[in-house]
Formats: structure tokens, C-alpha cells, sequence
């Protein structure tokens, strides 16, 4: 028997995955744009999509604004693919969080570009990557992408974005190989932020240590 996937996509939808993105505003049709408009407005097309959507601000470099806005929603769709959920939840709180319907536009644009890209090449293969078991471990890891997002430091944003987007339009396109490219990007990602943590925090602790001995003349 198949498994049945969280990220599936209405298979009688027509637009392609830019031309929704570049018409998404128009649709919601408010100069605010709410996270919980996305979802509703996406709701028929499943987890791929709406990853896909709150990634895409993520992976532009120095946008301001919107990464802010969805880093925290893009946590709780990566955390229900992870437990296998096949409707998406929102806290009331999350699904306020808004953006201008300008700056939204403005990142469809300059993402359109490249999605179109990806579509172009992509196809479905490694198609049991897109489902069942494995699905989820993806999620995992989607989850630590998408909480790397939420690092306080600059353009830690842009790689992981990134990373979860080429992952989610992997899900979409059933291309399993995307969904590889997306995974390795973001797990080495993840693995140089957690180094430079280390580094860094061994380097602070090193500083603060003779501080205080200077104080204490030792």
C-alpha cells in the first residue's frame, strides 16, 4: 500500500509553483499580509508549498522584515512534518504575524527567477524520498534548518533559507535528488554554525577567564 505523504500537492492545480508565488498578493488582495492568510490560501495545496513560501524570505539576502515574521511558523510546519501531520496548525499568535503585501511582492519577484529555474530541471526521481518514513526524518532536519534561521547573528538567514526551499521544492516536484542537494546544503550549514559556536565560545570564554584573573591580580 502506498504512504500516505504530509508534503503532497493538489494534483489539479494548473499554476505552476512561480506563477502562485507571483499572484499570491493580488489574491490576498490587503496592504497587511498575515501568516494565517498564507496558510488559508495555500491550504489546499498541502505542506510543500506553504514551506516553500515562508522559506522563500528567508533565502534573500539582507530582506528585512518578513524572515522576522515567518521564522517562527516555518518551525512549526518543519516540526509537523515531522510527526507526520497531514493539516497544518497555527497558534493564533503565529497566524497574526504580518508583513506588507509590498515587501511580499518584492521577494516574489526576485525568487520567481530562480524557482522557475528549478522547475525547469526538476522531475520526479528518487520519488520514495518524498514520503512515508524517510518524510519525516526530513522534517527533522528541516526543523534544524529552519531554527538555525532564528540565529541572531547577520545573513544567518540567507544559506538555510536556502537550503529549506530547494528541500521543499523537492517535495513538490516529487525530485528527490533536489531534496539531497537541499539536505547537504543545510547540514553544512548547520555544521559550520554549530563550529563557529564552539570556536567562538571557546574564544569568549578564553577572554572573559584572563579578564578576571587580571582583575584578581593572578
Amino acid at each position: 500500500m502506498r504512504a500516505e505523504s504530509t508534503v503532497d500537492v493538489n494534483e489539479t492545480a494548473h499554476q505552476s509553483t512561480s506563477e502562485l508565488l507571483l499572484g499570491l498578493g493580488a489574491q490576498i488582495n490587503a496592504d497587511q499580509i498575515q501568516i494565517g492568510q498564507l496558510i488559508d490560501a495555500l491550504q489546499d495545496r498541502a505542506f510543500g508549498l506553504i514551506l516553500l513560501i515562508l522559506a522563500l524570505p528567508c533565502a534573500v539576502p539582507f530582506l528585512y522584515g518578513i524572515p522576522q515574521a515567518v521564522s517562527v511558523p516555518l518551525v512549526f510546519v518543519a516540526a509537523q512534518i515531522a510527526i507526520g501531520r497531514h493539516k497544518l496548525w497555527m497558534p493564533e499568535k503565529v497566524r497574526a504575524r504580518s508583513f506588507s503585501r509590498e515587501a511580499f511582492e518584492d521577494m516574489a519577484q526576485k525568487a520567481a527567477p530562480y524557482i522557475s529555474w528549478f522547475e525547469m530541471i526538476s522531475k520526479p526521481r528518487l520519488v520514495a524520498l518524498t514520503k512515508g518514513p524517510i518524510e519525516r526524518v526530513l522534517g527533522v532536519l528541516l526543523l534544524i534548518f529552519s531554527a538555525s534561521i532564528a540565529t541572531p547573528l547577520p545573513l544567518t538567514n540567507t544559506v538555510p533559507g536556502i537550503a529549506v526551499g530547494i528541500v521543499a521544492l523537492g517535495f513538490i516536484e516529487r525530485d528527490g535528488f533536489l531534496i539531497i542537494v537541499g539536505t547537504i546544503l543545510g547540514t553544512i550549514w548547520v555544521t559550520l554554525l554549530v563550529g563557529a559556536a564552539i570556536l567562538f565560545g571557546a574564544a569568549a570564554e578564553e577572554v572573559i577567564r584572563e579578564f578576571i584573573s587580571g582583575l584578581l591580580g593572578r
